[in-house]
């Protein structure tokens, strides 16, 4: 006589719980996140500028690259703090409205950027804006 055990019956795995949980996630996602504020990017609307012949900055927009070894550079030239505030105390006596944008780079030290930032608070300026930019992957 011959003795069969019964094959046991295999555990049925459910994808219901995981699809379930990853839509739970999927709205706390987007109720959490924060979207890019496209105000802090300066944009001329196109009738403005066929209006001025072309699509540069404002005339009162400066824009100070900030190098990873912390030195401020305003239109290619390298700036000492000094130089710097005097620059900066120009722009805002000629136009109040100076905007001054900031573009650090990654490998930037968080002091040089403060430096420069305190160094645009003390010449007067009202708008600094600071911009990271990311290569896109």
């Amino acid at each position: 006589m011959t003795l069969t055990r019964p094959a046991r019956p295999r555990a049925l795995i459910s994808l219901v719980p995981m699809i379930d949980v990853m839509l739970i996630l999927l709205v706390f996602f987007m109720v959490t996140s924060t979207y890019l504020n496209l105000d802090m990017i300066p944009a001329v609307k196109p009738s403005e500028s066929a209006a001025t012949g072309g699509t540069q900055a404002p005339a009162g927009t400066l824009m100070i690259r900030l190098g990873a070894d912390g030195v401020p550079v305003l239109r290619g030239a390298e700036l000492d703090a000094d130089t710097l505030r005097s620059t900066l105390s120009t722009a805002v006596a000629n136009e109040p409205l100076t905007q001054v944008v900031i573009l650090p780079s990654g490998a930037a030290q968080t002091q040089a950027l403060v430096t420069v930032m305190d160094a645009a608070a003390l010449a007067g300026v009202t708008r600094l804006r600071v911009l990271r930019l990311e290569a896109a992957q």
